[in-house]
């Protein structure tokens, strides 16, 4: 597992986020292409990340980087920096520009093992079969809809909500 980190990144951590869900799980060559083409802000710097993690594991740990895959990738809210800004009759008003500290861990490609749980297939169990002729199934309470729709047709029946004199 090769580790990098990037602290006080001055993005909005939730802005890193939705760039570092795309990459997480991809092996280290889609991620940087991905990475390239992508038009927003945190890009960049997640690309400079993910150079610097595999950089690293090619020196430290003499690991080929078509074997690696971004294993983990998360996203942490750094310190704020509060500014304020004037505003109308003597008011001000507070502005918080947020920082992020961003964690990548790369992990090596076994290959015969893979990572991936096996679902369990789960056998169906055969239908229940139609109940014998001497045994009763209790009835269902029918309903009687056809007072009801006397009721609402008819008018005599129909129970005055408003106190009007034109009904």
């Amino acid at each position: 597992m090769i580790t990098a980190r990037l602290r006080y990144l001055r993005i909005a951590p939730r802005k890193v986020r939705l760039v570092a869900d795309m990459i997480r799980g991809k092996k280290v060559e889609k991620a940087q292409n991905i990475l390239n083409f992508s038009v927003q802000k945190p890009a960049l710097p997640l690309l400079k990340l993910l150079n610097q993690a595999v950089a690293s594991a090619k020196n430290d740990f003499q690991i080929e980087s078509g074997n690696l895959f971004v294993s983990r990738i998360f996203v942490d809210e750094g310190p704020k920096q509060k500014r304020w800004m004037p505003r109308a009759r003597g008011q001000a008003y507070e502005i918080q520009k947020k920082t992020s500290h961003i964690t990548l861990v790369l992990d090596e490609i076994v290959k015969g093992k893979s990572k991936k749980v096996e679902k369990k297939v789960v056998e169906k169990k055969a239908a229940p079969e139609k109940p014998e002729e001497g045994i009763l199934k209790p009835e269902k309470p029918k309903f009687k809809k056809e007072e009801k729709s006397r009721k609402l047709q008819g008018g005599k029946g129909f129970a005055r909500i408003f106190r009007r004199k034109s009904i």
